[in-house]
């Protein structure tokens, strides 16, 4: 069998997310078949056992993942065209008070944190933040399955065979769309689930049926709901929680 670099395979086993793969293995944190493995760029047989020994995982206990509800005008990464993002709405006095979290904020919780997954600027709801490379590469990776639910308010004429077209058989980018889940709510909106998320793909999507997006609120991820998390405020996600 065709050995394969390490922190691929940590990476696709979810231990980690390839760059933390590689800190690890610097530091020696990284045991295969029980013994350390130190040098970048090691290959290995795809059976052999890769464990993290305490360290490591003391390290990935400390690292935290918030769920924000993102207003509109806000941007998912770094700051553009003047528009601030999504981190600075992150601080004590924004936490939801209903948070069941026992963590108490630090300044600590924003360093390297990322959004995992983005939200147009005239879009909002359920955002997550992490510094865990293995939430990230769940959420985000390309075997990612997780469903994400979408209501979605639109005005204008949907073809008449628009909706089977929503659910399947629209391209964008010359890429046939995966299958998804899209039913009317009432007269003017409707419900997106789906499992990718390619650039402005529910607004490009309704474009092509006759519809124009005049709303965008992302409710669900996987099991996670944005629930009654108000608008500009976050919580934690808790250790009995998981998408």
């Amino acid at each position: 069998m065709e050995k394969i670099r390490l922190s691929k395979l940590m990476s696709e086993q979810g231990l980690c997310s390839r760059r933390e793969a590689d800190s690890y293995i610097e530091r020696g944190w990284v045991l295969v078949d029980g013994k350390p493995v130190t040098e970048l760029g090691t290959k290995i047989d795809p059976a052999q056992r890769i464990t993290l020994n305490r360290a490591a995982q003391a390290q990935q206990q400390t690292r935290v993942t918030i769920l924000l509800n993102k207003p509109i005008g806000f941007v998912s990464g770094q700051a553009e065209d003047n528009h601030k993002p999504v981190v600075t709405l992150i601080n004590a006095s924004s936490r939801f008070a209903s948070d069941q979290s026992p963590l108490s904020f630090h300044p600590m919780h924003l360093k390297g944190i990322a959004p995992a997954g983005r939200l147009d600027i005239d879009s909002q709801g359920l955002l997550v933040l992490t510094q865990d490379g293995r939430i990230a590469k769940q959420l985000v990776g390309e075997d990612s399955g997780l469903d994400k639910e979408y209501l979605v308010r639109v005005q204008g004429k949907i073809l008449a065979n628009g909706l089977s077209m929503l659910n399947h058989g629209l391209k964008l980018d010359g890429e046939v769309l995966k299958p998804a889940r899209v039913s009317w709510l009432n007269d003017d909106q409707l419900r997106f689930i789906l499992r990718e998320g390619k650039k402005r793909q529910i607004r490009r999507m309704c474009e092509l049926v006759g519809l124009k997006v005049t709303g965008l609120k992302r409710v669900r991820i996987g099991k996670i709901k944005l629930g009654d998390l108000p608008s500009g405020q976050w919580r934690y996600l808790r250790e009995d929680e998981a998408f």
